[in-house]
């Protein structure tokens, strides 16, 4: 980790204190972004940044205040400590702020055996050039593509360092390489176009540019001749690249923030059945090689597995420091911060139990219904778990795919599906959110 950043983080500290903080916590991060596109062949685009960015959290009594630049000078360092003073001197009370006690902060930051960064040297513009027009390429081999809207390549390396004056200090590097396709087959009204991506921290581990551009383009060619679905209630399957939407929405009604303000339709459930008997909804921060992994959250807490979900009952809220104290219970370590914010409760890597059946197992069990592969805008009720979106996929008869299907609506309610649904076992287990396939039985479907 950059000792430059450390230094910022504890020069930011000393200049609050010298402004009158009574406690403060900093926050550093230095960043860089390369990202490639190409169309047609030819580079259309490139890009670059590098920055760095610096934040501070000043408290006075039950007052603070979030101040952040991108100028590290110490007359900058000087002057933002100076008018976050300021600020908090006018803000609020808040009964429920404020750092953590000295003995609760980890002082375990080493997290190299987390893998959270590749250490080659960062690829060259010519290489992700290279890697975009491979997939470009693949996506245009397919027979029936017409354009390929976009083949993109990327690299991302970032620093973050935290301070506060509790004592806490510790930080973390890592490294993402990302490449993405999306092709266009048809023409006129009957155009359709689907996609394939990937982002993986080690460039090792990401899939060939010519498989990503292959599957774009048989994605994007199967949905040529889409049609309305019938309107009625089917069973609807989610496939495992948007299924991880139903969790989420999980997640966020099981978000402390929500609950204490009364706006989760989990917030009555504590203890109750939220999904079906023998799943589990399992955290785990430590997870090598995997995005959302870490040591220690943004109030330099050790994080820590749990299950926020046990054979189907909803165990517990993710909270940070402010929000358990708001509830009155205990911290799950779960704060995350940015530059210009103070901390709220987040979710980490989040798995959830998978089942022995395939997809096609479970559409032979749905019988006729629809397979969903795209959700286009959303409305969600987070007071009752109401649940409207637009969706696209396959329409399924007799457990096989019949033909593409769009411009649909699929409706249900959170807590109904939530508890019916039924688990494949295809999840990818790199992702932070390892969720499968998962089939939701008698949602009401408007098409034609």
């Amino acid at each position: 980790m950059s000792k430059d950043l450390q230094s910022l983080t504890e020069a930011l500290l000393s200049a609050a204190r010298a402004a009158g903080a009574e406690n403060a916590d900093a926050i550093a991060s230095r960043g860089t972004s390369v990202s490639i596109d190409v169309r047609n062949g030819t580079l259309e685009q490139a890009e670059r940044s590098e920055g760095v960015d610096i934040g501070l959290r000043v408290l006075i009594g039950q007052r603070q205040a979030n101040v952040s630049a991108s100028d590290t000078s110490p007359a900058t360092l000087t002057m933002l400590a100076e008018r976050a003073v300021a600020m908090a001197k006018e803000a609020p009370e808040d009964p429920y702020i404020g750092l953590a006690d000295p003995s609760e902060i980890t002082h375990e930051t080493d997290a190299t055996a987390l893998e959270l960064a590749d250490p080659t040297p960062e690829p060259d513009p010519a290489t992700l050039q290279a890697d975009a027009e491979a997939a470009e390429a693949a996506a245009f081999a397919i027979s029936g593509v017409t354009q390929v809207q976009s083949a993109s390549a990327g690299y991302s390396a970032s620093e973050v360092f935290l301070a506060a004056t509790n004592g806490f200090s510790g930080g973390y590097r890592r490294t993402s390489r990302n490449l993405s396709c999306l092709a266009i087959a048809g023409t006129g009204d009957g155009m359709e176009r689907d996609y394939d991506g990937e982002g993986r921290i080690f460039q090792a581990d990401l899939r060939s540019p010519e498989d990503i551009g292959r599957v774009a383009g048989e994605r994007t060619v199967a949905r040529l001749g889409a049609v309305q679905p019938p309107t009625g209630a089917y069973p609807v399957l989610f496939d495992e690249r948007i299924s991880s939407t139903l969790i989420g929405h999980l997640l966020g009604a099981a978000n402390g923030a929500s609950v204490a303000r009364g706006q989760s339709f989990l917030r009555d459930r504590l203890g109750e059945q939220v999904l079906p008997a023998g799943i589990d909804l399992f955290e785990d921060p430590h997870r090598p090689r995997v995005p959302g992994s870490r040591l220690f959250d943004a109030e330099g807490l050790a994080t820590r597995t749990r299950k926020i979900v046990d054979n189907g009952v909803l165990t517990g809220w993710t909270l940070d420091l402010a929000t358990a104290r708001k509830l009155g219970l205990e911290t799950t370590a779960n704060a995350a911060r940015g530059i210009s914010s103070p901390p709220s409760p987040s979710t980490w890597n989040v798995a959830m139990t998978q089942s022995d059946r395939t997809r096609d197992d479970l559409m032979r069990d749905m019988g006729t219904g629809l397979l969903v592969t795209s959700l286009i805008g959303s409305t969600i009720n987070p007071n009752t778990g109401d649940y409207s979106r637009g969706a696209s996929g396959f329409w399924v008869e007799n457990g096989e795919i019949a033909y593409p299907v769009n411009e649909c609506t699929i409706a249900g309610n959170l807590h109904d599906m939530l508890r019916a649904l039924v688990p494949a076992n295809d999840a990818r287990t790199y992702l932070s959110r390892v969720v499968p396939s998962l089939l939701v039985e008698g949602m009401t479907l408007a098409g034609k």
